[in-house]
This record gives C-alpha cells, structure tokens and sequence, in this order.
C-alpha cells in the first residue's frame, strides 16, 4: 500500500504555492505515494483529513497564531502522521515590508514550526534568515528550491527584438509583487519605446488600472493560463517584488530563455546570476534606469543573458522531485 501524503493548501488562488501543489500531484512520485490536497476553510475539512488517515501531512497555508489550535488537533488526530511545513509565505523581505513586532513574530514562526517533524525552506535566503532568527533547530531544515513543470518553456525560441523593448510582467495582483512600483517607473519612460504585457488577477486590479491610466504601451491581458504564449512575445521578463521567498516567474523566466530584471531581494538574488540585472526594492526610479539600460542593449547580450538563464535551470524539475522523494522517504522512517 502506498504511504499517504496530505497536502494543505491555503486556498486555490492563481499563485506558485498551487503550480507547486499540482506539480507533485501529478509527478511520477504519484507511483509511489498517494497525494491528496485538502484546504482547511471549514469542521469538515478536519474530519476529512480524520477520515484520509494520512502518513504525512505537508502544510503549504502560512504559518499564524490563529492556525496553531488546528496544527494541534491535526497532530492529535493523527498521531502516527508526521508534519512537514513548507515555508512559501516568510523571508526577511516579508519583515521588512510587514512586521512591526519581529520578536512576536519569531515567537510565533517557533511555535508553528515546533510542532513539525520537518521545515522546508525553498531559497537559500530563506534559510539564511530562519537560521540567523533560530526559527528552527537545524536538524530539522532542509533545503528545496520550489520549482513547478517547467519543461514546456525549453521548447520557446529566441524571439528577434524590433525597435520596441517589450516587457512581460505576471502573477497575483497584490503589494508583494509590486506591480504598482512596475507601473510607475514605465511614467519615467515614456519617451524610450516600451511596451508591457502585464497578466494576472487579484484584489489590486482596479487601483493598478487606474495607476496605468496615460500608459498607452501597457495591456492587462487577465489571467495567464497558457504561459508559453505569454512569454514567447517578451524580450525581457520584470519581477518588481517587495519581497519574494523564492520566485517561480523567475524560474519560469530563465526557462523560457527570457533575462529577468528583478528586485534584488530573498530568493531572487540567488536566482539572477548571469542572466540579467537586480535593482533595489520599492525603487521605480532605479527600476526605471534598469529598464532604460535593457532597451540600450545590443540584441547578442539579451540572448546571452537567456541562454545562461535557461541553462542553469535545466534539470530543475528532476532535482526538485528526486529531493522531494527523499525526503518523504526519510520522513516516513522517523
């Protein structure tokens, strides 16, 4: 019989931590390993997960005080099931922009975390800042890189670059990703030619429009589902965020063969390596000179840039599950 793996997710918003959530789901390790995925919203989820007898559940929802009684009775009612915490939502970005009280705030990640058997942490900035704050004892760390399907954008060719720099921006229309910081820098622009393909949706939609009103090269092209098509038509992919645990745009993005211009931040920083250029969060003026030198760059050094990027992610995807295997397998050992 295969070991039982219980996924909770948050909820089934367009986001990394879903791609990542469906990516394992229907992976090869489904030969091995049983999947479900569970969002905890109600009585009825608890005694769903009861009814699953899971032999490891793996925690995606963030980490809260108002969370912990449920991590607890999950622990009560499963008392043969190990609890791993994948740690999506936290970086020192996160602190920066969010918390006011870090010492709580620390408190509470321990809290959480104490209650699993183990804590993954999908960026080396992640664990950097978890280890420097003693979230988490050592032993129980480990290192994943996220990473989603990605093999379907090595397939994307290079695309020859007219006079116009086009751009190409998604994900969840809210303050982490700072597309509103994206929009006011391109107001600097206006006399270089640029146009922006900026796809996604969420809460910010109306006051992101409303920022973009004046901006002739901007479209809002709604919700990417087909993400090759999105990212074939760019010459450059732009990942303006206030912070960024890990990044799957930026991983798409170098898979795709597309340099990046990227908030130098968490798991971004260690993504961009030869393959484009970071600026400083929360910063349209410097974010508007990246974009400026991009435009000035000669075709040969944009294709250098996204051929180092898509190498150095090749294997990605098989890393990522053979890491996942094993550590699922150790788990169950405990």
């Amino acid at each position: 019989m295969k070991p039982k793996i219980l996924q909770i997710a948050g909820d089934n918003q367009m986001g990394g931590i879903k791609f990542t959530l469906d990516g394992l789901v229907n992976s090869y390790l489904s030969k091995e390993f049983e999947f479900s995925v569970l969002s905890l919203n109600s009585n009825k989820s608890i005694f769903k997960c009861l009814c699953l007898k899971p032999d490891v559940i793996m925690c995606s929802q963030a980490s809260r005080l108002k969370n912990l009684p449920v991590l607890r009775l999950l622990k009560l009612l499963n008392p043969h099931a190990k609890i791993i915490i994948r740690e999506h939502h936290y970086s020192q970005g996160y602190e920066q922009f969010n918390v006011s009280n870090r010492i709580q705030f620390h408190e509470m990640l321990k809290l959480n975390y104490g209650l699993s058997n183990q804590v993954i942490a999908i960026s080396q900035a992640q664990v950097k800042w978890m280890a420097k704050n003693s979230l988490v004892l050592p032993k129980k760390l480990t290192l994943i890189q996220q990473c989603t399907p990605i093999q379907k954008l090595f397939t994307i060719t290079q695309k020859p670059r007219d006079k116009t720099l086009v751009l190409a921006a998604y994900g969840r229309f809210c303050s982490q990703k700072g597309f509103d910081i994206l929009l006011k820098a391109l107001k600097m622009l206006q006399h270089i030619p640029i146009r922006l393909y900026l796809g996604g949706e969420g809460l910010q939609e109306n006051e992101l429009k409303q920022l973009a009103r004046g901006l002739e090269n901007t479209k809002f092209v709604g919700r990417v589902d087909d993400l090759s098509s999105f990212l074939l038509r760019a010459d450059v992919v732009v990942i303006p965020s206030r912070w960024e645990p890990w990044g799957n745009v930026c991983l798409e993005a170098k898979a795709a063969g597309k340099p990046v211009i990227a908030s130098n931040i968490d798991g971004l920083t260690e993504q961009v390596q030869n393959c484009g250029i970071l600026t400083p969060p929360d910063n349209p003026q410097a974010l508007a000179q990246a974009i400026q030198y991009f435009a000035s760059l000669p075709q040969t050094q944009i294709e250098t840039w996204g051929s180092k990027g898509r190498e150095s992610v090749k294997g990605a995807w098989d890393r990522y599950l053979s890491q996942w295997r094993t550590l699922l397998w150790e788990v169950l050992e405990l």
